[in-house]
């Protein structure tokens, strides 16, 4: 008998591998009959309290409830849980398991003083460091850059990652992975998002902006046909903004005052004016043009490949005038 457990665990977080690795860990200490598992969405916190209660009535040993989903819960089954621990059930454990929970939540505050909270977290810009730790965890030494690539490749749902982990470890058996590894075994699906390829576009880096453009391309589960005209859709919203931007600069207004006319936040608005400074309202209108231009071939106007096509007006939209090519 497990007298060091508690009666109760929430185990949470969107490092949902080690999520689950806690789970297993504690399911492994409980015969498989003295373990009942149940779903948030179908069972209430009343529910999982009287599951609690049942299973205490029979037989010795411990017992194990776990609930996955506790994290839609309400008001409720909060009480209900907190109602039940003034008096647990002798012998038995609840778990309950969810995603992204705080320590300040309503329900970790409840199993806080009679539980454990093991809640765990990955802030999306550490995730090549999580990367990391997971290759430490497989015994595997891994250089920075891959793991910096790794995420690039495949993104950041952790399932995913820690699959890859596992793969390229059992691979290496015991020597370091490195960048060219990761990029030779990883087929990359990561999405791109958009606004690398408008912060390339306002930097007028057209090298960026057409590498940007075909990870776009690359690494959506959609076809072309989608994939283009809704990367053609999102970048003439941005240069449509752009040149509403400039001309209230040219009106004398700073980005903050702008922000709410353009209908952004302070930050993004100040990020958009230091673009727009790289274009006169000439550059900007012609950009327009050009992309409208564009969503006409696309729809049967032009006899050319979509994706050259839009390759043609990345280049046109993004150079300076003085060394920019008429389109054919």
């Amino acid at each position: 008998m497990a007298d060091d457990l508690k009666p109760v665990y929430l185990i949470a977080g969107s490092d949902r591998p080690k999520v689950d690795r806690t789970v297993a860990r504690l399911r492994a200490r409980f015969d498989v009959d003295a373990t009942e598992l149940l779903d948030a969405a179908d069972t209430a916190g009343d529910d999982a309290v009287a599951a609690c209660n049942v299973m205490g009535l029979f037989g010795e040993g411990t017992r194990l409830v776990v609930v996955d989903g506790v994290e839609a819960w309400k008001a409720p089954d909060v009480k209900a849980i907190a109602d039940y621990l003034k008096a647990p059930a002798p012998g038995t454990t609840l778990a309950l398991v969810g995603g992204e929970l705080k320590k300040d939540a309503p329900l970790a505050k409840a199993i806080a003083a009679k539980g454990e909270l093991l809640l765990w977290d990955v802030v999306m810009k550490a995730v090549a460091r999580w990367i990391a730790d997971q290759f430490k965890l497989q015994k595997t030494k891994a250089e920075p850059e891959a793991c910096r690539l790794l995420a690039e490749l495949v993104g950041d749902d952790l399932y995913e990652l820690s699959g890859e982990v596992d793969k390229l470890a059992t691979w290496a058996n015991g020597a370091e992975v490195t960048a060219a590894d990761v990029e030779a075994l990883v087929a990359p699906r990561a999405e791109s998002p958009p606004w690398n390829l408008t912060d390339a576009w306002g930097a007028r880096d057209v090298g960026v902006v057409l590498r940007e453009a075909e990870k776009m391309l690359d690494r959506t589960g959609d076809p072309i046909s989608r994939t283009i005209p809704r990367l053609v859709g999102q970048l003439t919203k941005h240069v449509q903004r752009a040149r509403a931007a400039h001309r209230l600069e040219e009106q004398g207004l700073s980005p903050q005052e702008a922000a709410t006319k353009l209908g952004m936040k302070p930050y993004p608005a100040q990020k958009l004016f230091a673009q727009v400074r790289n274009f006169s309202g000439a550059e900007l209108d012609d950009a327009l043009i050009r992309l409208a231009e564009l969503d006409h071939a696309l729809k049967g106007g032009s006899r050319l490949a979509n994706e050259l096509e839009l390759e043609r007006a990345l280049v046109d939209i993004t150079q300076p005038r003085s060394t920019a090519t008429a389109a054919a």
